[in-house]
């Protein structure tokens, strides 16, 4: 799990970087934090479609097994919660859409949290090795919701109305 907060961290700065540099899709911290999150995204939602066999990443199964016994259809969920993440992490790059998706990304991070929990007290291995423990997990999946709503905050929002007079304190925000 620490090397997931490190591909966001680092790809965070990487991208900030090429923004002072001069491209100008990173020319602020919280677009480079939306398109890190979306990495971030690709790189976890793969594992949710990875078969059983795959020994270099988490896989299907072992997504599976962190759903807790309450709820139904535990593998069709692992495979819906993958879409959303796929949906969520094109989302964050467009940025029309970055809003509505850094907020429903954020509300699906806050839904998981239970899997996360019920992982970590169930001691539920993660990829053949030990269970994460709680105090990681959360922090995490708290770290995730912050650059989700940091994204959102961020965002143009075109697409959702916004009062007269708080386009300009938008633009100042950026």
């Amino acid at each position: 799990m620490f090397g997931l907060i490190i591909l966001l961290l680092a790809t965070l700065a990487g991208l900030r970087l090429l923004g002072a540099l001069g491209v100008r899709r990173f020319a602020s911290w919280p677009a480079s934090g939306a398109h890190a999150l979306s990495l971030l995204l690709l790189v976890t939602a793969s594992a949710h479609f990875v078969p059983a066999g795959v020994t270099v990443m988490p896989t299907h199964a072992d997504l599976v097994a962190m759903v807790p016994p309450f709820m139904p259809f535990p593998s069709l969920m692992v495979y819906a919660t993958g879409v959303l993440e796929l949906l969520g992490a094109a989302g964050l790059v467009m940025a029309a859409t970055r809003r509505a998706a850094g907020l429903a990304l954020a509300l699906l991070f806050v839904l998981l949290l239970p899997a996360n929990v019920y992982a970590a007290l169930a001691g539920v291995p993660f990829q053949g090795g030990p269970a994460t423990p709680l105090w990681v997990r959360i922090p995490e999946q708290g770290l995730y919701i912050a650059v989700a709503l940091w994204a959102a905050r961020s965002a143009d929002g075109s697409l959702i109305p916004r009062p007269a007079g708080t386009a300009a304190v938008a633009a100042a925000r950026r």
